[in-house]
């Protein structure tokens, strides 16, 4: 597993979260590792969320700024 899902890019988390599921969907892991998988999975598809609710802020924000 990479760095904490806080600290990394949309694109890091986005890739890794990709990683987890294959994992996850391919099997043959433990149900021990399979539940930090998912784990691991929602965390980073939490960071993706954050990085996605900020860009539309931001666009929203470009929005309102051009209707002035």
């Amino acid at each position: 597993m990479s760095a904490e899902p806080s600290t990394q890019s949309y694109e890091q988390a986005r890739d890794e979260l990709a990683e987890v599921v294959q994992k996850l969907e391919t099997g043959g892991v433990t149900l021990e590792e399979s539940l930090a998988l998912w784990e691991r999975g929602e965390a980073l598809a939490a960071r993706c969320q954050e990085w996605l609710d900020g860009a539309r802020e931001k666009l929203a924000a470009a929005r309102a700024d051009d209707q002035d």
